[in-house]
């Protein structure tokens, strides 16, 4: 099956839950970048009979998880702010959604409650703004921190209070390829995501016990709201994409097929690992592509 994706339009088709993407072809359609995938249905994940919570569930990479995981038969729960209209959201896909400041360990509870003992868990929901490392003042410290970092631990700490008498379940953590490094002018954003990385082995190693996986997804660049003003920079995207062994940025539903992965019992002797869902960028680190061999076209990078 082929189709086309586009981050304001997707298409049908990519809505599919568990499938194998191969990229065809990048392109530009008037001001937007299409990208064209092949995908192999036969690989599916089935998640029939499991509740699924995913935070930060209502727009980009949480919503193509969501979408990943109700095709896949769960029952999803999203939680995100009132402004992202959770309910409609979780609607949409046949489950239900909750405003839920997850900073805000009494609204936590309360939708936990109201959802009931999960089977997986997908602690998503993350801020991110750019300020030099000087300039970084204590509002923008203290909320990076809170929303990144302080709101996944509260997640995942209500959440396995409730799993752990099933003695079975999965997490899912959103970290970044961040998490490893010290891009510029996003010190607070890194320092959080660097932090998931703590949570992520000590959960994991507490909640083994109990039947409980803990894992993580590192996304390089991805296209999604936070990101699209680099993806409307010819500039920005061939500097950037130059050290991408892929040549290109990714789509929330690549990031979405690694957490359902990481989510399904395909996975069920997985635990404490991250995994870099980066177009292999963390591997590149002089860089891949230069012009002597290659162009940049269409929004990516290809040999000539």
């Amino acid at each position: 099956m082929a189709c086309t994706l586009r981050e304001d339009t997707p298409c049908p088709q990519a809505l599919a839950a568990g499938t194998a993407i191969n990229v065809i072809q990048a392109r530009r359609v008037n001001s937007h970048f299409c990208i064209d995938f092949q995908y192999n249905d036969e690989m599916a994940f089935d998640f029939s009979g499991k509740t699924a919570v995913i935070t930060g569930g209502a727009n980009g990479i949480g919503a193509a998880t969501a979408r990943a995981l109700a095709q896949g038969g769960a029952r999803v729960a999203i939680f995100d702010l009132e402004r992202e209209h959770p309910a409609a959201a979780g609607a949409r896909l046949g489950g239900t959604g909750y405003d839920v400041d997850i900073t805000d360990r009494t609204s936590l509870d309360r939708a936990f409650s109201q959802v009931g003992p999960p089977d997986i868990v997908i602690a998503n929901a993350g801020i991110g703004a750019e300020a030099e490392f000087s300039a970084i003042t204590e509002e923008n410290w203290q909320r990076t921190i809170a929303v990144n970092l302080t709101g996944v631990f509260h997640t995942l700490q209500a959440a396995a209070a409730l799993m752990k008498p099933q003695r079975h379940g999965a997490m899912v953590m959103t970290a970044s390829t961040n998490s490893y490094d010290g891009e510029a002018l996003l010190a607070a954003y890194n320092a959080s995501k660097a932090g998931l990385l703590g949570l992520l082995h000590t959960a994991a190693n507490e909640l083994g016990p109990y039947g409980i996986r803990v894992n993580a997804v590192c996304p390089g660049l991805i296209r999604t709201r936070l990101t699209e003003r680099h993806f409307s920079n010819p500039q920005v995207l061939k500097d950037y994409f130059r050290h991408i062994p892929l040549g290109r940025g990714g789509d929330p539903q690549e990031v979405a097929n690694a957490s359902a992965f990481l989510a399904s019992d395909l996975a069920s002797y997985i635990t404490g690992a991250a995994l870099f869902v980066d177009g292999g960028q963390m591997a590149s680190k002089f860089g891949t592509w230069d012009e002597q061999r290659a162009e940049f076209a269409e929004g990516r990078w290809r040999l000539r």
